[in-house]
């Protein structure tokens, strides 16, 4: 896998939004990213995540995590670098991850966005074992919970967002591989799922 970060300078930024009739918005994002990966390539070889990191005046910010390296964008510099094997061989974590907070109804079968804090620990802490890990006691914090609303051609979409942010034991390898690869949770083409993450040594989680 390749990670890369796609820094955008403040005249990339206004040109960026000159070709979309003054919007830098999710879907502006997700068009950025989209064009670093040629749709020539297969599926499976087009598989990326990104998440969307801001910055300041003078630059924002794109994390990218790929099969393949990301092609020159026609705006911006890119820096990508091969994840190493070991990297997902630790047991402890400490990670951030933004995701589009979800329940299905247990009467309607409708998806329906989950709100409020202590619901949303509640719902992470709880799917967390699907995804291969167990979050560590008093770690998980969530913030930076909000609603997405942008245009995607002529639909408007609205997403609901929150970032999670803690520490973790890994309880099934290969579940956890998987979730890092393919991230954590519901559309991805929008800037959710990409699993941060940076080992932990026994010292470091009691901090």
């Amino acid at each position: 896998m390749i990670a890369s970060v796609l820094h955008i300078s403040r005249a990339d930024y206004e040109k960026i939004r000159e070709n979309n009739q003054g919007v830098f918005d999710t879907y502006t994002l997700h068009k950025i990213v989209y064009s670093l990966f040629p749709r020539e390539t297969t599926e499976e070889t087009r598989r990326f995540l990104f998440a969307y990191k801001g910055g300041d005046f003078y630059e924002k910010r794109i994390l990218l995590l790929s099969k393949n390296k990301p092609t020159e964008p026609e705006y911006g510099t890119i820096e990508s670098k091969e994840i190493p094997s070991d990297f997902l061989s630790q047991d402890l974590y400490g990670f951030e991850v933004q995701v589009n907070p979800v329940r299905r109804g247990s009467k309607s079968g409708k998806i329906i966005p989950v709100r409020g804090k202590d619901e949303l620990l509640k719902w992470f802490s709880e799917k967390a074992p699907s995804f291969g890990f167990e979050v560590l006691p008093d770690s998980l914090s969530v913030s930076d919970t909000d609603v997405l609303k942008f245009k995607k051609e002529d639909h408007a979409v609205v997403l609901g967002k929150a970032v999670f942010v803690g520490k973790l034991k890994v309880i099934d390898r290969q579940l956890f591989i998987s979730t890092f690869e393919n991230g954590l949770g519901r559309e991805k083409a929008f800037g959710f799922g990409l699993f941060q993450i940076v080992p932990l040594t026994n010292a470091s989680v009691g901090a």
